[in-house]
């Protein structure tokens, strides 16, 4: 395989991520909720450096068709633990991903998606809700396959930019004179500054979530993969081919070529919250299963960029290392882990009786801290 160095990613370059606040989860909006979103943008923009502004009918008109933005992408909620919302939560952070092309997206094209009505009530100032957002906004763009987030912000956003500076993104525009409002009384025609975020590792390789369409062409590949190099077990072999389950319940993410769209490989990673296996000792490690790599797709470091991908979600995430097992047998595997910066978990090492006849093995365990 090539390209199998460790290579940072545009988060990994950033500022370390820490724990994902305590109590604070994201998810995507409901119709439910879609007062809740509108309540906290006005209130989060009328606490803000442009409070002052005259906020004109179209805008006032954007901000409140939630059912609009969650149309042209999704809307994501942060919520934390308390009186009000769904489940006695509340709700106090929104901020909306559109596709480009779609009618909230200004600056997006081609393959990116933008960030629009980033908001945190003014209650939960300082807790880390922003960045948890914009976290879980890189991994529901990245799961369309999207190439890049892009947003802009006013000037005079200071706390917004560094957020976003923090978080790998990089100027794209000279707006030097961006915080120049004096003469700006309406909130749309506030100067702005455009921001860029890159999300796929491979100009040739798009890495996305699995489409249903996907599904059994998924399971040949990864039994190519498979039976290639190891003797499959019966039960190994049903799970294996067990896509259409796994991405009901977890996360089935694939390798595609940047051209054609011809399937390379996959790996399977949990929902965020959740764990796959019983290898995870806290919340605070992401673990992952089942990378596969197509016999014609290899030389192409199409599993160093699966497994990056694995490390750079648990990055988003707040998490603190990425955990694996893997069989005995598995030797190439084993390289590619060992060149990423991967290490045995010497302490959770342990022996298996397969129970088929078999002699019992030891089922590695492999670590990275992200």
């Amino acid at each position: 395989m090539t390209q199998t160095a460790p290579v940072p990613t545009q988060a990994a370059s950033a500022a370390p991520v820490p724990p994902a606040p305590a109590g604070i989860r994201v998810r995507e909006a409901a119709p439910a909720d879609w007062p809740e979103v509108i309540r906290v943008s006005e209130a989060a923009f009328a606490a803000g450096p442009y409070g002052n502004l005259q906020v004109g009918e179209e805008r006032r008109r954007f901000v409140r068709d939630v059912e609009g933005r969650a149309a042209a992408g999704a809307v994501l909620v942060a919520e934390r633990d308390g009186s009000g919302g769904r489940d006695g939560a509340e709700v106090v952070g929104t901020l909306s991903i559109a596709r480009a092309g779609t009618g909230p997206s200004r600056l997006a094209t081609g393959e990116e998606a933008e960030v629009r009505l980033l908001a945190v009530s003014p209650t939960a100032q300082r807790l880390g809700v922003a960045k948890r957002l914009m976290q879980a906004a890189s991994e529901t763009a990245l799961g369309w396959g999207a190439s890049a987030l892009v947003l802009d912000t006013g000037g005079k956003n200071l706390a917004a930019q560094a957020l976003y500076e923090g978080l790998g993104y990089r100027r794209t525009n000279g707006a030097d004179d961006a915080s120049d409002t004096e003469a700006v009384a309406d909130a749309s025609r506030v100067p702005h500054i455009d921001y860029r975020l890159p999300l796929q590792l491979d100009p040739g390789v798009v890495v996305r979530l699995v489409r249903p369409n996907e599904i059994d062409a998924v399971s040949a590949l990864s039994l190519r993969a498979y039976e290639l190099e190891y003797t499959i077990s019966g039960h190994y072999r049903d799970d294996i081919v067990s896509v259409a389950e796994r991405a009901e319940a977890n996360q089935v993410w694939v390798a595609v070529d940047a051209g054609d769209g011809e399937l390379l490989g996959s790996v399977v990673t949990p929902k965020p919250g959740e764990h796959l296996t019983t290898l995870p000792e806290s919340d605070e490690e992401l673990d992952f299963r089942l990378l596969a790599v197509d016999p014609g797709a290899r030389g192409r470091g199409v599993g160093a960029i699966l497994t990056r991908l694995v490390i750079e979600l648990a990055r988003q995430r707040g998490l603190r290392r990425v955990v694996m097992n893997s069989g005995p047998q598995m030797v190439r595997a084993h390289r590619l882990y060992e060149r990423l910066g991967f290490s045995i978990l010497e302490s959770r090492v342990r022996t298996v009786d397969p129970g088929d006849g078999r002699p019992p093995f030891q089922l590695l365990a492999f670590t990275i801290d992200v």
